[in-house]
C-alpha cells in the first residue's frame, strides 16, 4: 500500500488543528439589518342602531329611542365603476354599539374609492320582533353615508381610522292609535 495519500491526509488534518488551535475562528457574517415591524393602518366604521319611538314615527327624531343590542348591519362599499367592492355584515353589542374594521378593503387612488365616498351603510336585521321595520333615518334605506370625525384608534403597529355611520334605527310594527287631538294651527 502507498502511503503518500494516507500521509497527505494527516498533513492536511494537522494544518486543520494547527489552524484552530491558534485562535483562528471562520469570520463572522455582516449582521443583519433589522426593519422596524410595518405599521397596518386600517378603516373601520362605527355606529349606534335604535328602535324609534312610535310618538316619533315619520320622522328623524330619536327621543325616547331604545338602543337595540344584537341589531345587524352591513356596510357595503363600490368602487368608482359602481361595482360592490366590499360588503361585511357587523352586530351590535348589548349597547347598541356597532364597530367594525374594514379589512379587505381595497382602495385605489380613484378619490371616489375611498370610504367616505364609496361606502354606506345599511340595516339588515333586528332581533327584536316588536321593532324591525326599516325607518329612513338618516338615508339607511339607501345606506347612510359616512363622516369622518377625526377619530383615531393607535396602538404599537396599528392605526384605525374610525367613520361614524348613523344613527341607524328600525320602528315598530305597530304602534297604538294616539287619542290625542290633532294640532290646531
Amino acid at each position: 500500500m502507498d502511503a503518500r495519500p494516507l500521509s497527505f491526509s494527516v498533513l492536511v488534518i494537522l494544518i486543520a488543528a494547527a489552524t484552530l488551535a491558534s485562535g483562528y475562528s471562520p469570520p463572522t457574517p455582516p449582521p443583519t439589518t433589522v426593519y422596524p415591524a410595518v405599521k397596518t393602518v386600517e378603516a373601520a366604521v362605527e355606529g349606534m342602531v335604535y328602535c324609534q319611538s312610535c310618538d316619533k314615527y315619520g320622522s328623524w327624531s330619536l327621543g325616547g329611542a331604545e338602543a337595540i343590542a344584537g341589531a345587524k348591519i352591513s356596510i357595503i362599499c363600490k368602487n368608482h365603476r359602481q361595482q360592490v367592492s366590499f360588503y361585511k355584515v357587523f352586530q351590535t353589542d348589548s349597547y347598541g354599539h356597532f364597530y367594525g374594521e374594514l379589512k379587505g378593503l381595497k382602495m385605489t387612488p380613484h378619490f371616489l374609492d375611498h370610504p367616505l365616498h364609496a361606502c354606506r351603510a345599511k340595516l339588515v336585521s333586528s332581533p327584536r320582533e316588536d321593532c324591525n321595520l326599516f325607518s329612513n333615518i338618516n338615508n339607511a334605506l339607501d345606506g347612510a353615508s359616512l363622516r369622518y370625525e377625526e377619530k383615531r384608534l393607535k396602538w404599537k403597529n396599528y392605526e384605525a381610522v374610525v367613520y361614524a355611520a348613523g344613527p341607524l334605527a328600525f320602528r315598530p310594527d305597530h304602534c297604538p292609535a294616539t287619542t290625542a287631538p290633532p294640532p290646531t294651527y
